[in-house]
């Protein structure tokens, strides 16, 4: 029997929660709560620091969860406490009244999170036959990009209090969502050490190449989206339509790009995930792949606003294709159902990694700049451009998915 739109977006509810607590977290209390609980010369270097310890556990935690909830052959469990734990630590870190209780209330935040996703991730390849997990893959895409455009209005509409509270609120009901579809156990992984389960999926070359092909896709996207505001202020400078202002501030101008990206992406999942169910998932990857890494350089060559409008929208209908495969094709590859979460935990790394990356290009964009005016951005988008282009290609030698 096949699953209808409903069992899918049930099974993706947790994710779309996930989305919208990590954008409001990341972008609006978390700055928030510690420029207000820092002296004001110390909150960028309290911010970084949180920044770059939850990127660390991030790293580290889905896959030692995931490990633990094949061991125990368990997803509910560690769905059920790690969402409870996550509401919790949302509570304590809007009513934080000094920084050390908002580091441990972030530490909490992030061991629930960890908790819950690694084997949270494992559900599409537990659940989802192979002809149905494009549609799978396209529902997470989907409810993934609607969670940071919702996450957007509440950060945009309401004060930081009520928003944990709508975020906790959402995290439990998507965890009650999603959790009447796991089942009560799953076949548990042979014995093996810890060390030994995190070196197996790196012998596997299938699925070397579809981490690879996720961590060079997110790569450029980060490269792209972490400077685009410095970019806007720096060489497009004038943010409007048909001669008329839509606003002076970089920060609305690159919010604006971001909500057009968004919604195309929301538009293009669902389709493009079933279209892969019929015609593989590697000619939606090049689609993917070629539309992004074409479509940088004319962030160059064209830098007004009207004209990035227009290309931010077509840009997220091809991220959007991304996202609507990336979930089903890695999902394809593996081969060991007893260690699924364990292998999609560390599928997980390839978004923080980049990440952490694309922090780290801030001082080389600056030296170039001060060389030669723009000189940074162009290096910076045609790298983007290039990541985009390789990681769409790295798909052709997979064998176990088409």
């Amino acid at each position: 029997m096949r699953h209808g739109p409903g069992w899918f977006l049930s099974l993706s509810a947790y994710w779309f929660a996930t989305s919208l607590k990590w954008f409001l977290v990341l972008l609006v209390i978390l700055p928030a709560k510690v420029a207000e609980l820092s002296p004001p010369e110390e909150k960028a270097t309290r911010l970084g620091f949180l920044f770059g310890l939850g990127a660390v556990m991030a790293i580290l935690g889905p896959p030692v969860m995931g490990y633990l909830s094949d061991r125990l052959g368990r997803r509910r469990p560690f769905l059920l406490l790690g969402s409870l734990l996550t509401a919790l630590a949302l509570l304590l870190l809007v009513h934080a009244q000094s920084y050390g209780l908002l580091l441990l209330a972030y530490l909490l935040l992030q061991v629930a999170d960890d908790l819950a996703t690694g084997p949270y991730s494992a559900l599409i390849p537990d659940l989802v036959p192979r002809g149905e997990r494009g549609t799978a893959s396209g529902y997470m895409g989907a409810l993934q990009v609607l969670g940071q455009v919702l996450g957007g209005v509440v950060g945009f509409l309401l004060p930081l209090q009520p928003q944990g509270y709508l975020a906790a609120l959402l995290n439990l009901l998507g965890a009650g969502l999603s959790l009447r579809l796991v089942p009560d156990a799953l076949p548990s992984r042979r014995e093996e050490t810890f060390l030994q389960a995190m070196a197996a999926p790196w012998r596997d070359r299938d699925f070397l190449l579809v981490y690879l092909t996720r961590f060079l896709v997110m790569l450029g996207f980060y490269l792209a989206q972490t400077y685009l505001q410095y970019y806007l202020a720096d060489v497009v400078r004038f943010f409007g339509v048909l001669g008329r202002t839509l606003t002076e501030e970089p920060f609305q101008a690159v919010a604006l790009l971001g909500l057009l990206i968004s919604l195309g992406a929301a538009l293009a999942s669902v389709p493009a995930g079933r279209a892969s169910d019929r015609v593989g998932r590697k000619p939606l990857i090049y689609l993917s792949g070629a539309g992004l890494g074409v479509l940088m350089p004319f962030l160059l060559l064209l830098p007004r606003y009207d004209l990035l409008l227009g290309l931010a929208l077509f840009f997220g209908l091809f991220y959007g294709v991304y996202l609507a495969v990336d979930w089903a094709l890695v999902s394809d590859v593996l081969r060991d159902p007893r260690a699924h979460a364990t292998d999609m935990g560390l599928w997980q790394t390839s978004i923080v990694v980049p990440q952490v990356l694309a922090g780290a290009f801030g001082r080389p964009l600056d030296l170039l700049n001060a060389r030669e005016e723009g000189l940074g951005y162009l290096v910076l988008f045609l790298l983007a451009g290039g990541f985009f282009l390789l990681g769409a290609f790295l798909v052709a030698p997979i064998r176990r998915a088409r």
